[in-house]
């Protein structure tokens, strides 16, 4: 029997560097399973969250399970087991014995078990973190030793005790916390993240670049940091070492305040009396270290009890709402030795230029990937569950309110956020409301179920505000419900909940609510993230706010929500299968390479530059992919030139020859699929000349593929004779090079190197642009596993002298012992290639099921080739899209080699009634298909 990925032995491990993890392979398992048996000593909350997603789709199709865990050591904590007991479909056993130390996890699949054992627990650190082996084995290959598994594991199972209410309330009172006190250490309390004595890693490099853009004569300095990384204790520390005369702290809103000067009394000590607050209801204005709102300093007759130097250092919290005429009055009523500023949000949606108020001197920056890698923020677990759907109907932007409040949405929200938990079971969240009556309604409604919440909304008082919030952080509310007024500049380190109820707008906000529970805290492991996705139109932002990927590029976003393995350390990214769907929807249906899209992301990285941007820098700074702005796609711009003359931001004028020259390298090159033209032409554009044996040499330098037919490919395209049809009439009259014995730029080529500087510096961006994006390529290979190809770039890659027109190709072209195959899994009814039902189908991560195109025999010329597989040495690449929402290029998903008595011919309906002979057959992939990969493909969730 033919062996799988699905079905072979393997060693499982955490390896940090390529993002993969034990909790991935079981994940995998779950996902495919008709039953499953967890036995494991050691359970925590956090590592039943990697899983409670996959449990969720499991009960969605009536699947049940078992775990079975111990009271050993005390290790487990009774909130876990409270945890467990909220998994309906999952039957749970307690083994009350010493030395129960197993860790076994056993799948029942489609005609075959797996087994996963070794020393992982059920814990986020031994899942995604700890140094851990475990070796997973099929009853294909290793069937005595899981029959044996099976045996042993229900026996123990008959001699456990199940898991109640009653038994947990008696472990609960037995139960020691010695243990768990310190495995919590590290969490305690702010003092053991922020030392008075010792900044983090995050705040060293932070004050060391302060200092040096002081002695570089610098006057001012922005500090972009996640929330949460502790970006008021840096401000204390880089005051400790300037150490001014007199310093003035700016925030917009009083309940910052007393937070901040706690802060620094930690940090730089001192008499009170130093310490002073300037508000509506205090006015020390002779402290030396002064804690204002802006909304009080602002004032004229506040201002003019101040000389315009009477402070040596500034410091503006938030500072991207300076835009404001408020924060524009005191900025320039004021003139400090040092103007610092901090955000974590730089990128605005309003026009105003933080970057230019601090002369573009970035102190330090450190996002949230970053800050979770360097253990600055709590960890968090974000699940994206399915919105309620009563009679095919879903929650979307223009529901109806009394569909938001109705009694089985609110029913099915509670259901969802008791299922999904929090740390320690005892609930301080936030809720996230798309309107203010929802708001309101709602906190009503959970009140009247057995909550305790309030609402919030921008009219409240800052009195009430911070009255409510107190009585969340005591312990007397559940919930707040808001809407937008807790998205920045609050303050509430004990929230271990964040529910969101609404569409997601923008990244910005996105990020700016998820940071509301990640400060650490004594009283939580971890926060829970509970994003209830509708059918909104905005959902392709959840996976580019989650993956920081500002790219705009479809495929990475699709890439970012079935493999969320991008995530750093003990957090992760879980999506509801139906979720994932609605989001793919998304990201199909959004036009991301509009020329508003594309406007937009000009716009912000021009501010955060000071210049125009040039196509490298999209691709530096993480911002939109370059190829989106040139592809020919947006109306009447076929290079970036064109873009920046709509922009009236071109430095200078270039010929149509030139332009030409700018739009063929752009669509050819800036995929980035294959390095060596690039490289070739960047070397003949800073003067050199070549004959073959030198590009051989070139190549051969790089560690590229250096065969005859590949130089000649490369000179081929250069030159424009691989071009055919359409694309060989709007490339006319725009050779690159002249390949004859001696290899050089073409006349018109050199020509406008030597008359135009703005053309040459367009091209040589582009190149470089080039030469960055075909990194991601492994050079070690003609096809890059995974990655996406156009059909003219196959072609290309494969050597072939001549592109052949998409038409032509079809599902398949083959010369001489290379044959590409190219299939659209879901065609769709109106599939014109057809003409008849095509059935192609990926059956596992090894085997695809294929057919021909009609008519064809067993005597068909590709058929016969095919069927000499062995003797000939036939090359077959397979490529693969979803649907036709995916674009134009196709996954390549590597070589395969045909199961040839598998082979048949067989007569298939038309869509006219006639029939058509097709030639049906296996193919097996040489190297599995990436399982995350599969499952997108195929839709198996």
């Amino acid at each position: 029997m033919e062996t799988s990925q699905l079905h072979q032995h393997k060693l499982i491990t955490n390896d940090q560097k390529n993002h993969v993890f034990a909790q991935n392979a079981l994940q995998d398992e779950l996902d495919i399973c008709t039953d499953f048996f967890i036995s494991v000593a050691f359970v925590t909350q956090s590592g039943l969250c990697f899983l409670k997603t996959h449990f969720a789709d499991l009960a969605r199709k009536g699947i049940r399970g078992r775990l079975m865990t111990s009271n050993y050591l005390g290790f487990n904590n009774p909130d876990v087991f409270r945890s467990l007991l909220e998994i309906e479909n999952i039957d749970v056993r307690i083994v009350e014995k010493e030395g129960f130390h197993v860790k076994g996890y056993l799948f029942e699949q489609n005609g075959y078990h797996s087994l996963i054992i070794g020393s992982s627990n059920l814990t986020a650190n031994a899942l995604k973190k700890n140094i851990e082996w475990n070796v997973r084995l099929t009853s294909l290959e290793n069937g005595e030793v899981l029959r044996e598994s099976k045996k042993e594991l229900e026996r123990m199972w008959h001699e456990a005790l199940p898991l109640t209410e009653k038994w947990v309330e008696r472990y609960s009172k037995n139960w020691q916390s010695l243990t768990r006190d310190k495995l919590v250490t590290d969490v305690q309390d702010e003092k053991a993240i922020y030392s008075v004595a010792r900044p983090n890693v995050m705040q060293e490099k932070a004050l060391e670049n302060l200092a040096n853009l002081r002695s570089e004569g610098k006057n001012k300095g922005l500090v972009i940091s996640a929330t949460g990384t502790g970006k008021t204790y840096l401000s204390a520390f880089d005051v400790q070492q300037v150490n001014p005369s007199k310093m003035l702290f700016i925030v917009h809103r009083e309940q910052i305040l007393k937070s901040a000067i706690k802060t620094f009394k930690m940090v730089i000590g001192g008499a009170d009396e130093d310490f002073g607050i300037l508000s509506g209801n205090s006015k020390d204005i002779t402290a030396k270290y002064l804690f204002a709102t802006v909304q009080t300093i602002s004032k004229p007759q506040i201002l003019n009890l101040f000389s315009k130097n009477d402070f040596d250092y500034i410091l503006i919290d938030e500072v991207h709402k300076a835009g404001a005429a408020s924060y524009h009055k005191v900025i320039d009523y004021f003139d400090p030795k040092f103007l610092m500023g901090m955000t974590a949000t730089p990128e605005r949606t309003d026009i105003f230029n933080i970057f230019e108020l601090f002369d573009y001197n970035i102190a330090y920056e450190i996002r949230l990937q970053e800050a979770l890698e360097e253990d600055l923020l709590c960890p968090f677990h974000y699940f994206g569950v399915t919105d309620y759907e009563k009679d095919g109907v879903i929650i979307e932007e223009t529901t109806n309110f009394e569909n938001l409040v109705a009694e089985e949405r609110v029913k099915f929200i509670i259901e969802k956020i008791q299922y999904y938990g929090v740390s320690r079971h005892k609930i301080r969240g936030l809720v996230f409301c798309s309107r203010k009556e929802e708001a309101k309604k709602l906190s009503e409604i959970f009140n009247n179920r057995g909550f305790y919440t309030a609402f919030l909304s921008g009219e409240d008082s800052i009195s009430k505000r911070e009255e409510v919030v107190e009585r969340l952080e005591n312990g007397e509310l559940d919930y707040i419900f808001t809407v937008d007024i807790f998205n920045e500049g609050i303050d509430i380190p004990s929230v271990n909940q964040i529910i969101m109820l609404r569409n997601t707008q923008s990244s910005i906000i996105f990020i700016q609510q998820l940071g509301r529970g990640l400060r650490k805290h004594g009283s939580k492991d971890y926060v829970t993230i509970i994003d209830f996705i509708g059918n909104y139109k905005n959902n392709y932002m959840i996976p580019m706010a989650l993956s920081g990927d500002m790219s705009y590029n479809k495929d990475s976003l699709r890439k970012g929500t079935f493999d969320t393995s991008y995530i750093t350390g003990i957090s992760s990214i879980n999506f509801e299968a139906i979720a994932k769907e609605r989001i793919y929807k998304a990201i199909d249906d959004v036009k991301l390479d509009s020329m508003k899209s594309i406007k937009d992301a000009y716009a912000k990285l021009k501010i955060r530059l000071n210049r125009v941007p040039m196509l490298v820098d999209f691709l530096e700074q993480k911002s939109i992919d370059p190829y989106l702005i040139v592809s020919g796609k947006v109306s009447n711009i076929k290079t970036y030139y064109d873009f920046l003359l709509k922009n009236d931001d071109a430095i200078g004028k270039i010929s149509e020859l030139e332009n030409k020259y700018l739009m063929i390298i752009s669509r050819e090159f800036l995929t980035g699929v294959r390095k060596q033209d690039v490289l070739l032409l960047s070397e003949m554009v800073k003067g050199r000349e070549f004959n073959r044996k030198e590009v051989k040499v070139l190549f051969q330098s790089y560690g590229l593929d250096a065969q005859e037919r590949t130089i000649d490919s490369v000179l081929n395209t250069l030159n424009l004779n691989f071009f055919t049809g359409l694309l060989a009439e709007t490339y006319s009259g725009g050779e690159i090079i002249e390949a004859g014995q001696n290899i050089q730029l073409s006349v018109g080529m050199k020509k406008a190197l030597l008359r135009n500087s703005y053309f040459k510096l367009l091209l040589e961006d582009l190149l470089s642009a080039s030469f960055i994006k075909s990194e991601s390529y492994d050079k070690s290979r003609v096809f890059t596993l995974y990655k996406k190809y156009r059909r003219r770039d196959v072609i290309r890659l494969l050597n072939w002298d001549k592109q052949q027109i998409d038409q032509n190709i079809g599902g398949y072209i083959r010369k001489d012992d290379e044959f590409a195959i190219f299939i659209t899994l879901k065609k769709g009814a109106e599939f014109s290639g057809a003409m008849m039902a095509y059935e192609d189908e990926l059956l596992s991560p090894n085997l695809l099921k294929w057919y021909t195109k009609a008519p064809r025999t067993m005597s068909s010329p590709e058929v016969k080739a095919i069927l000499d597989y062995y003797i000939s040495g036939l090359n077959m690449h397979i490529f693969v899209k979803k649907s036709d929402d995916e674009g134009t290029d196709f996954y390549y998903l590597g070589k395969v080699e045909p199961q040839l008595n598998s082979i048949e011919e067989f007569h298939k309906p038309t869509n006219d009634g006639k029939t058509k002979s097709v030639v049906e057959m296996h193919l097996k992939f040489l190297e599995a298909v990436d399982y995350k990969l599969y499952r997108y493909l195929t839709n198996i969730e």
